[in-house]
């Protein structure tokens, strides 16, 4: 039955998988010729079987089909990023987005094009991100520019810390894989072009309305907050707006969505009442192309996409008189988003734009008539809180993985601000439309300068409430995935008990908590020594069951070993180091902290590990000692010998030498 009333079901779930496994295979030529025999097999196969009502078989080799499309895809998408070596080269780029101010410094990315080393010219493919300090120069230039720049790219890389966010994965799922820092002189050359990308003119219009808004007296926070409402545009806000926001529970606001898809297009509607009848395809049609005019504008990001290619095809039902299914409107937007750039599956915003607006479309209308209310503002209040619940308990698995936090007075917050940036998106909207006619425009500005200033009170008052989040929470992201599960289902039960039976969610709960039992089990009966990659230096942790041990400057614990805590549920417990030698005893294992190493040491301790701390530790060149120590750990990237010679022959009684600045954090289990 869902194959027919949503059959983009049935394509975009072995698309997915497809590409989800490409991420962590990588196919052969062998691989593709035996899948490619098998299907064409199964599809030969699956002839003999079309006299039948229906033709199971011919779903088999379809899925397959689907699944190893989403492999390729995703490994072509991969492919077609160029490996750049790390010598000085001259890139021919355009630059792909204006310059972002950070206090005296600015980044800004780039498009390759080509590169020029000595008289060798090479096509190459990707993006790279460029930071330079601040110049003039710089800032005056837009996107589509074409820059001819003498760099040294470097791989982007992790600090490899457990659970912390993957920065490389994030920035290469951008199409960006190399970092390098330049200066003004070396922008060698700088032209603008006669013609530019849509997405380029679409970036310089953005910009000259955010200049509209402060030409009619919009100014500071208000003005970073009006663009992020409207526009998308957040790099304007400060971080601390940001978390006022995010602690309130309505960050949603500045991701253009659905939410503004919604509001433009019922403002639409109603504009154009005069064309309800006889016109009322032109009325659908307008409405269409102001709404993709809009999605140009805000710089056709993946929410905004998914809400504008979602109404386009429900209108394009009403146009050819077909009830069109939202569920499947949905998951075709999803499918031709991921057909496009099949990495937007591992974007945050995708997948919580998407698991938002699934959970409204199935839950919604049963949640909402669950309470009739007689009054026309209680019921357009139950209605707001009815999609806010709804929407805040699809978002719930990623909201914890992804952020550690739970905004507890959502319902409150989101009744109050979403009409309030409903009518930021129509007078932010109006502004530039009437910008010409000063004595419209003006007053509208400052209509939209109050709101602006409202709305950031309201929100800092909600932050600023009792218990306004539950803080300190996490979740690994195979426990979310299966806790989504579990999510849907439950509602899915509470909800529409008609449509399944109680065993599914229930069997699915006992899973969940299954999965928690073993993984706590398995950490409770193990023990590890991490020593920490984070800008808080010589930070190291002896995880014993579910406790960890750190040491180090405990001060401040770093972001990072929180983040592994409420990952993994450890209890954290601070110690700080005897300077200058600690050695700790595990059990199986002894443990060497220090910032000088020679062979006496060695020989008094017998460690299995070493870790040398301190910016200039004191090193032995040679060390001849006669147990073999397992890993020697260098927590800074300086050293104190010559680095022409290896470590294999100045410490040869090392299994391994490990430095934390060049390779990333160190774990392993004792």
């Amino acid at each position: 039955m869902l194959n027919r009333e949503i059959p983009f079901l049935r394509i975009g779930v072995p698309i997915c998988l497809g590409i989800i496994s490409g991420h962590y295979y990588k196919p052969g030529n062998i691989f593709l010729i035996i899948s490619l025999i098998v299907v064409v097999a199964g599809f030969g196969i699956a002839l003999f079987f079309n006299k039948n009502l229906i033709n199971k078989i011919y779903g088999y080799p379809l899925s397959c089909s689907l699944f190893l499309c989403g492999i390729l895809l995703y490994t072509i998408e991969k492919k077609n990023l160029s490996e750049l070596e790390p010598v000085p080269s001259i890139f021919l780029c355009s630059l792909s987005e204006f310059p972002e101010e950070k206090n005296n410094n600015m980044s800004f990315i780039v498009r390759l094009h080509s590169m020029l080393l000595e008289d060798d010219k090479t096509q190459i493919n990707g993006s790279m991100l460029i930071r330079a300090k601040k110049d003039s120069l710089i800032m005056a230039m837009i996107p589509g520019d074409i820059l001819m720049i003498r760099c040294l790219p470097v791989p982007l890389v992790n600090r490899g810390n457990p659970y912390e966010f993957d920065y490389r994965f994030y920035m290469e799922n951008r199409g960006i894989k190399y970092l390098s820092f330049i200066s003004a002189g070396d922008i060698t050359k700088h032209v603008s072009p006669t013609h530019r990308k849509l997405v380029h003119k679409a970036l310089i219009i953005r910009n000259r309305i955010i200049g509209m808004y402060e030409d009619r007296g919009i100014k500071g926070e208000r003005l970073a907050l009006v663009a992020a409402i409207i526009l998308g545009q957040k790099n304007m806000l400060d971080p601390d707006q940001k978390q006022i926001f995010i602690k309130a529970g309505v960050m949603h606001i500045m991701a253009v969505s659905g939410l503004h898809a919604v509001v433009l297009s019922v403002f639409i509607f109603n504009l154009l009442f005069f064309m309800k009848k006889r016109f009322n395809s032109l009325r659908i049609l307008i409405t269409v192309l102001l709404l993709w005019g809009f999605a140009f504008v805000t710089g056709l990001t993946p929410s905004v996409l998914r809400a504008t290619l979602m109404f386009s095809f429900l209108q394009a039902g009403n146009l050819m008189k077909r009830q069109v299914s939202s569920l499947n409107s949905v998951l075709a937007s999803a499918v031709i988003l991921l057909v496009m750039r099949p990495s937007v599956i591992f974007d945050a915003g995708f997948l919580l734009s998407y698991s938002s607006v699934i959970f409204i479309i199935c839950f919604y209308r049963s949640l909402y008539l669950k309470l009739r209310l007689k009054t026309w503002i209680a019921d357009k209040l139950w209605q707001s809180a009815a999609v806010t619940i709804i929407a805040q308990t699809g978002t719930l698995p990623l909201t914890v993985s992804l952020f550690n936090r739970f905004p507890t007075w959502f319902i409150l917050t989101n009744i109050v601000i979403v009409p309030l940036s409903s009518l930021l998106i129509i007078i932010g909207c109006l502004v530039p439309l009437t910008y010409p006619l000063k004595f419209i425009s003006q007053p509208l500005a400052s209509l939209l300068s109050f709101l602006a200033g409202f709305t950031e009170l309201l929100t800092e008052k909600a932050s600023s409430l009792p218990f306004s989040t539950i803080e300190n929470i996490g979740m690994i992201p195979s426990e979310s995935l299966l806790f989504f599960f579990v999510v849907f289902l439950v509602m899915e039960f509470l909800l529409r008990r008609e449509v399944i039976p109680i065993g599914y969610p229930l069997f699915l709960v006992f899973v969940f908590i299954c999965f928690g039992t073993i993984r706590s089990i398995s950490d409770k009966s193990s023990a590890e020594l991490i020593v920490y990659n984070t800008a808080v230096p010589d930070i190291v942790g002896v995880r014993t069951g579910k406790i960890l041990n750190l040491y180090g400057d405990t001060s401040k614990i770093p972001q990072e070993v929180r983040r592994h805590c409420l990952a993994r549920g450890l209890k954290l417990k601070r110690d700080t180091p005897v300077k200058p030698v600690l050695i700790l005893d595990t059990g199986n294992s002894r443990i060497l902290i220090s910032n000088f190493l020679n062979n006496d040491l060695l020989l008094g301790t017998q460690p299995d590990y070493v870790v040398v701390t301190g910016n200039n530790p004191e090193m032995e060149k040679i060390i001849g000692v006669t147990k073999r120590v397992k890993s020697l750990i260098i927590t800074n990237k300086r050293v104190p010998f010559d680095s022409r010679f290896s470590w294999r022959s100045n410490y040869g009684n090392f299994d391994s030498v490990h430095y934390i600045k060049n390779s990333g954090v160190f774990r392993t289990r004792l």
